[in-house]
């Protein structure tokens, strides 16, 4: 069984205890981050380690780590966990307390993470896309800061899995936000839209990549919402995630998206990001 951290040690993922009056088991009192690994080498780690730290700032929590702790531990992690390809998570709550729903004082955050092997992304998905839902953003209103507490997205998530999609695409107050565990864009006469990063938005790491990659290469985009209208009336639809790379929604609502085939648009930005993950960027 793979080693875990724990607190300030590694050990045995069946040795790793948690008081039950932790914050995160009793409030879901926490942040999480998660991390690709390629090749043994983590991507984008400075980005994912930033966005941690201002989860934690969101929630006014302390750091229990320096920006160098953390990549040494994971490093070390990794390392433990056979290296190759692996998805790191990191998963900080605010300690063990009596139950209150106001903070507690001068009590020490607990820390935690784990590796598990990362799959490829699956290959039907680059040929024949995968299907997606629309429905209501039933989040809360701090959808910036990466926190634990996710069962609107599990709730989310289960609906389109019933319906048989991949992915459930969030409208609120008429406008496209997100996916329940993804960020969206839209395809509309050549140009890419997504969201912008506001309290309604995760800020996404390969969303910053893509948006990257697309400047660099004279693709057209911009951070605009669309339109629940204008989502359905896409010329593509594409999701993206630090797990799932960038992949194309070919089918929303049973209905078929452009040609119902992955588009010209998305083989060009998937085909660049490659690229840039082979690169090992930083």
């Amino acid at each position: 069984m793979s080693d875990v951290y724990l607190n300030g040690e590694f050990l045995a993922a069946d040795q790793a205890k948690v008081s039950v009056f932790d914050r995160g088991f009793l409030l879901g009192d926490g942040v999480y981050e998660v991390i690709p690994v390629y090749a043994d080498k983590c991507f984008q780690l400075s980005g994912h380690l930033i966005r941690l730290q201002a989860s934690l700032d969101g929630v006014r929590m302390k750091n229990p780590h320096t920006q160098n702790e953390w990549t040494a531990l994971i490093e070390q992690l990794v390392e433990r966990c056979g290296g190759g390809d692996q998805s790191v998570y990191l998963q900080v709550t605010r300690g063990v307390a009596p139950r209150d729903h106001v903070f507690p004082q001068n009590v020490e955050p607990t820390a935690f993470a784990m590796s598990s092997p990362l799959a490829p992304i699956p290959e039907k998905y680059k040929i024949q896309g995968a299907a997606a839902i629309i429905l209501e953003d039933i989040r809360w209103q701090n959808c910036n800061i990466k926190a634990i507490t996710l069962l609107p997205n599990s709730l989310l998530k289960q609906q389109a899995l019933e319906a048989g999609a991949l992915e459930a695409l969030l409208i609120r107050d008429g406008y496209l936000t997100e996916g329940a565990a993804s960020n969206a864009y839209v395809v509309l006469d050549g140009t890419i839209y997504t969201a912008p990063k506001d309290e309604k938005v995760l800020p996404g790491i390969t969303r910053e990549v893509v948006i990257e990659i697309a400047l660099k290469n004279n693709m057209p985009l911009l951070e605009q919402a669309v339109t629940e209208q204008q989502l359905k009336q896409a010329d593509e639809i594409w999701i993206s995630s630090s797990t799932k790379e960038v992949v194309p929604i070919t089918t929303l609502d049973n209905e078929a998206v452009g040609t119902g085939k992955p588009g010209g648009v998305w083989k060009e930005m998937d085909a660049l990001y490659q690229q840039y993950k082979q690169k090992g960027a930083a």
